[in-house]
């Protein structure tokens, strides 16, 4: 059956919040927590320089190339725009 999930993993789309500089950072995993353990413990170069950083939102999807797809978007000015009405009440906080 299409999109059946019961031995399918997700691929996750998430966004960090960088605490130092209060910019955010996109990427795609297959395994959350190693990922942000990673970014966490500096093994990260892109994020490394930017820690703490904290999850502020997480995206499932059931394959890659949709997962790549929403990431590219994320990246963009829509994406932006996107994240921002998204995380309205996080942003006022």
């Amino acid at each position: 059956m299409p999109g059946s999930t019961t031995s399918r993993k997700f691929h996750w789309v998430y966004v960090l919040l960088s605490l130092r500089d209060r910019k955010r950072y996109i990427g795609y995993t297959i395994d959350l927590r190693n990922r942000f353990e990673k970014h966490r413990s500096g093994k990260v170069i892109s994020t490394r320089h930017r820690r703490p950083l904290i999850p502020i939102y997480i995206e499932g999807c059931l394959n890659l190339e949709d997962a790549r797809r929403r990431e590219k978007y994320f990246k963009t000015t829509g994406g932006r725009r996107f994240l921002a009405t998204r995380l309205k009440i996080f942003y006022k906080e």
